[in-house]
């Protein structure tokens, strides 16, 4: 919601080309759920992760305490009130009113962020009614609060792989009616008046939480883009550049979370759930060039939070993150917290979103030199100067058919790629008029795969497609040499023609096509 107070004395005016201008915003994770306690009193009753792991047990246990919307547990209580403690100083003093929060549909969002909301609305309604306030009745303009339909947890709501529709508009109001609260409600399928997860067909599928992260991350863009829009139009005092310091503000301390700042900031809080936070993550990282990997696949690179874990940003508008610091907890930062601290370790089962190896299938793509994506190219010259012997790299002229890289032409060049996922692990360059095979490299971990064989079985079938080669040629070291063999390559007598120092180390190798 757009502030409707003025910036009287332009601050912002001087430098106005260089302002960089940003809304603050936190990324929070739930209050520890009672299926969190079901999973980690089951990890601890049937030895997760030991030899003596009992599995049967386990997933009847599960299966017997897990709920598709629990509740917090008695920790994740405990959680949700520290983190209202520390959060409603630190917005009350930092923060414009009012603090927009977007907010999951699920019962554990909702109720990890409701002791802040009934802080911060008992806090706006004080002030109001000390100051004689007419309109003291509406303290709910402390928060802005936003349900968004589209931020549940990954899988959805079901229970045994049966759907249950989660909760409507109403029952969300009633459960955050201590608050005195009036959300707003976006993204129900189905309509608010039916559950945030009623047009679900079974659970969510990993390309179907990678779809709606992607729905997430758009919306939640254009809204922080609306909000800079709207706050320049109306040169609002709450977005500014802040990393300008004006004189008034010398002695404020950055660090300071709870400190009272002279220019309060315009302020949004998402509160959701470690493992679709982690898909937004992903793409405020990556922007737009973010892409599913593979369906099936879930992500090799993710963020982890503990229950209320705190990721603060900065939002610059058109797509511009800063990520200031992540999975943060300034309120159980006292040795007494400890016991409070949950969620965030290995053996909370974080390392289940990595895929096995077995998953990590290889797929080639073939592209000139001028149409290599920027991240494919980023990473094979990475590759190329990492790992490619300096010898062949020069391309030693054994004769007129191989140059050197300075002097050869790439206009006819294409680059194999191999890539698993996102992520290159081999490549090379193929001149379709001389069928010389330039600048061969393998990451050194993929060589006990199928990687070497994949990318010349590629360089091979491309090569049969072009009317001018009718032979690969290839200089390799005594490393390669076992690989072409294999893949149909012999070696070519040149002993007479080069007497070069390296002769022993690099071999030219032949293959009929």
């Amino acid at each position: 919601m757009a502030s409707q107070h003025k910036d009287t004395d332009k601050t912002d005016n001087i430098g106005e080309k260089h302002v960089r201008r940003s809304i603050s915003l936190r990324f929070i994770r739930h209050s520890e759920s009672q299926n969190n306690q079901v999973y980690r009193d089951a990890r601890r009753i049937y030895k997760g992760g030991t030899p003596d792991f009992d599995l049967h047990g386990w997933t009847n246990y599960v299966d017997e305490r897990r709920r598709a919307d629990p509740g917090l547990s008695s920790t994740g209580d405990i959680q949700a009130q520290k983190l209202a403690r520390y959060l409603e100083p630190h917005l009350k003093n930092q923060a414009s009113s009012p603090v927009c929060f977007i907010v999951s549909p699920m019962r554990r969002t909702l109720l990890t962020i409701l002791p802040t909301l009934e802080a911060l609305n008992k806090n706006e309604s004080s002030s109001n009614n000390n100051n004689n306030n007419k309109h003291a009745d509406k303290a709910a303009d402390a928060c802005h609060v936003i349900i968004n339909g589209f931020y549940f947890e990954s899988e959805g709501c079901h229970t045994r792989e049966r759907v249950e529709p989660g909760m409507n508009a109403a029952q969300i109001n009633a459960l955050l009616s201590p608050a005195n609260t009036h959300p707003t409600f976006v993204g129900f399928q189905s309509g608010i008046e039916r559950g945030w997860y009623a047009h679900g067909t079974g659970p969510e599928t990993r390309a179907e939480s990678e779809e709606r992260a992607a729905k997430f991350y758009l919306w939640l863009v254009e809204f922080l883009d609306e909000q800079l829009y709207t706050a320049e139009e109306e040169n609002a005092h709450d977005v500014f550049d802040a990393g300008v310091t004006l004189p008034e503000e010398e002695n404020e301390i950055d660090h300071d979370r709870l400190g009272v700042r002279t220019r309060r900031r315009r302020t949004t809080i998402c509160v959701g759930h470690g493992d679709f936070m982690s898909l937004v993550l992903k793409r405020i990282v990556a922007g737009f060039g973010h892409a599913v990997e593979e369906e099936g696949v879930p992500h090799r690179s993710a963020f982890v939070h503990y229950n209320t874990g705190i990721t603060e940003l900065e939002y610059f508008g058109n797509g511009r993150f800063l990520i200031m610091s992540s999975n943060q907890l300034p309120h159980l930062s006292s040795p007494d917290d400890a016991n409070y601290i949950t969620g965030g370790s290995l053996k909370d089962g974080w390392g289940y979103l990595m895929p096995s190896e077995n998953l990590l299938d290889a797929e080639v793509s073939i592209a000139y030199a001028d149409e290599i994506q920027p991240h494919v190219k980023e990473q094979t010259e990475a590759m190329r100067s990492l790992y490619l012997s300096k010898k062949i790299a020069s391309d030693l002229p054994l004769d007129d058919t191989v140059k050197s890289n300075v002097d050869r032409d790439t206009s006819n060049e294409v680059t194999i790629v191999v890539k698993r996922g996102l992520q290159v692990v081999g490549c090379a360059s193929l001149d379709e008029k001389t069928g010389v095979l330039h600048d061969v490299v393998v990451r050194p971990s993929a060589r006990r795969s199928q990687v070497g064989e994949s990318l010349i079985e590629a360089v091979m079938k491309h090569a049969k497609h072009s009317k001018d080669i009718d032979k690969l040629v290839v200089q390799a070291n005594a490393g390669g040499k076992d690989l072409f063999e294999k893949m149909g390559f012999t070696t070519v007598d040149d002993s007479e023609e080069n007497d070069d120092e390296y002769s022993s180390e690099i071999i030219r190798m032949e293959c009929k096509l």
